[in-house]
């Protein structure tokens, strides 16, 4: 996206200026006061950055990727939140892991999720990453300085290319995980979307979607000055497009959602969106 106007039923948000470089806009954070202890241990233990220098090093590779694509994502630095370590399936998918399961992680960015996970254990062999920006793998391999130890396999793809890359994954994956991805499309793109991740999963109960993206108290769609629409589910909303998704794939899909204030919310940082916007969190098992 270039700019955007974001327009509710109840609510106009001045003009966005997503894609610019401008450090003056919102969802550029200057400075970092602090990180969690598993970031820390992270970026200390596993990419053996001196702990002076964790902070520094963040922001640095922050701004080499400002300068590429400058996303709410990189300016708020989404891309050191190890998300997939606070999902409640998540020792059990590190477990299955570890015993040869497989994971995609789906429009990965940084990839740090699947840093996350080796770093705890997980054969890197077993872990797939797909973004449609591949500057962000190469930056990813800057932050973590892992160039050379890192074996899982990344691909630079579009999740509605069904003959590109993601081809060769379909039907094999025991988890996918979509952090702020869906909330990219409109309703009935994020509908294909899933449609598609139905097909990369393996045909069989017990494969699990699980992840985060921006929802709202009240579902519906955003119209962006581009003229492209995105949507934001609730967790009713989103129950009942898995459910479609699900009469159309012939499978059936138990969904566990909930919205909460996280991805800065509750700390008032998304002052430019609308206030009703909540995280949604989730997680998708296939029951028949």
């Amino acid at each position: 996206m270039s700019s955007a106007e974001i327009n509710s039923s109840s609510t106009t948000i001045a003009p966005l200026k997503i894609g610019s470089r401008d450090k003056s806009v919102g969802w550029y954070t200057p400075t970092l006061e602090n990180i969690t202890e598993a970031q820390r241990d992270l970026l200390e233990s596993y990419s053996h950055i001196a702990p002076n220098r964790v902070i520094p090093h963040i922001l640095e590779v922050r701004d080499r990727a400002w300068e590429i694509h400058p996303y709410p994502c990189i300016g708020q630095l989404r891309f050191i939140d190890l998300a997939i370590s606070r999902s409640p399936s998540y020792p059990i998918v590190l477990q299955r892991l570890k015993e040869g399961a497989s994971l995609l992680d789906l429009g990965c960015c940084f990839a740090q999720d699947l840093r996350k996970l080796v770093h705890d254990g997980a054969p890197s062999e077993n872990l797939w990453g797909a973004e449609l920006k591949g500057d962000f793998l190469e930056l990813g391999y800057d932050l973590f300085r892992d160039r050379e130890t890192l074996h899982a396999h990344f691909m630079e793809a579009d999740i509605f290319d069904t003959e590109g890359p993601l081809k060769q994954l379909e039907g094999k994956m025991d988890f996918v995980e979509i952090g702020l991805f869906l909330h990219l499309f409109d309703l009935a793109g994020q509908t294909k979307a899933c449609e598609r991740i139905v097909t990369l999963m393996k045909p069989q109960k017990g494969v699990l979607i699980l992840g985060q993206q921006i929802g709202s108290l009240e579902a519906g769609s955003i119209e962006l000055s581009s003229g492209s629409k995105m949507y934001k589910h609730n967790v009713e909303t989103f129950e009942k497009m898995w459910k479609e998704v699900g009469e159309k794939s012939g499978t059936e899909w138990k969904v566990s959602a909930s919205m909460d204030t996280g991805l800065g919310i509750n700390q008032e940082q998304r002052t430019w969106d609308d206030p009703k916007s909540r995280r949604l969190v989730f997680e998708v098992e296939r029951t028949s």
